[in-house]
């Protein structure tokens, strides 16, 4: 008995050190940037700021083209994310109830757009936009977007689908309801967790998107990812962390605000092709 308790105390040390680590790498590089972000002086090799300023963020928040860049970023990545809802959900209930040939193959084909460097990939995307006329258009920018949205939209979903057992289903149509009543009140109810973390996913991917956007959008179309690059370029770090805490806001509060549907059987059973 007493050497399970000492193994017992062991392990908490170790997972309790395990957690430090884990904390210091990935909250150790953000609460720098915090701190970087406010602060008016900061050299080697003091630990802290010698002053604290809010200066570097009236300048940033004082830019035309970074109002503007934020907006547009924002309104991107409503649109790409309300047309992916569109397009992929209707295919991802089609893989999880829908049985056709090849269905794992195309289902697996999604994953293709993340297999390869994507700057190669946009430039042959880019060539058929020029043949097209999409080059520096808003609708080019957000079939760009789209390209990277498209795992998220359809994996996620079909998996959330594929969870809701058909009994279930055939239950209400027993009762008398309809195929669209059943989707709307038994099947959509459920499989919704699973959608609004697609969703989330791709609000956030469409949002950092920047290679996609330089190559298809420039010059008339600067999201923050883009002016983010010109300001770390022409001015002080401390410019660049203002920036960085603006672009990183959005993905936090997203995150904590569906924290309730984000939970690991929802994201496991989505990077599954059964």
């Amino acid at each position: 008995m007493k050497w399970y308790v000492q193994a017992l105390g062991k392990r908490k040390v170790v997972e309790f050190l395990l957690l430090i680590v884990f904390v210091v790498f990935f909250l150790g590089p953000l609460l720098n940037l915090l701190i970087l972000a406010v602060s008016g002086k900061w050299q080697y090799p003091a630990a802290l700021p010698q002053s604290w300023s809010l200066q570097w963020w009236q300048f940033v928040l004082s830019q035309d083209d970074v109002l503007q860049s934020i907006s547009l970023s924002f309104l991107i990545a409503t649109v790409v994310t309300v047309c992916s809802i569109i397009v992929c959900v209707p295919a991802a209930y089609a893989f999880a109830r829908i049985s056709f040939p090849l269905s794992k193959w195309f289902l697996f084909s999604f994953l293709l757009t993340h297999a390869f460097p994507k700057m190669g990939l946009y430039v042959s995307i880019a060539v058929l936009f020029y043949k097209f006329g999409l080059m520096n258009t808003f609708v080019g920018i957000v079939l760009i977007h789209m390209v990277n949205t498209l795992m998220y939209m359809t994996w996620i979903p079909a998996s959330a689908f594929r969870s809701v057992h058909q009994a279930q289903e055939e239950s209400a149509r027993d009762v008398g309801a309809g195929p669209l009543r059943v989707f709307w009140k038994i099947t959509f109810p459920m499989a919704f967790p699973g959608i609004m973390v697609a969703s989330i996913f791709t609000f956030l991917a469409s949002l950092d998107e920047a290679q996609g956007t330089l190559l298809v959008g420039i010059p008339d179309f600067k999201t923050m990812p883009i002016i983010m690059y010109s300001i770390i370029a022409d001015y002080p770090n401390t410019t660049g962390a203002v920036f960085s805490v603006i672009l990183t806001l959005p993905t936090v509060i997203l995150l904590v605000a569906a924290r309730k549907f984000v939970s690991a059987d929802v994201l496991s059973g989505g990077f599954q092709v059964k």
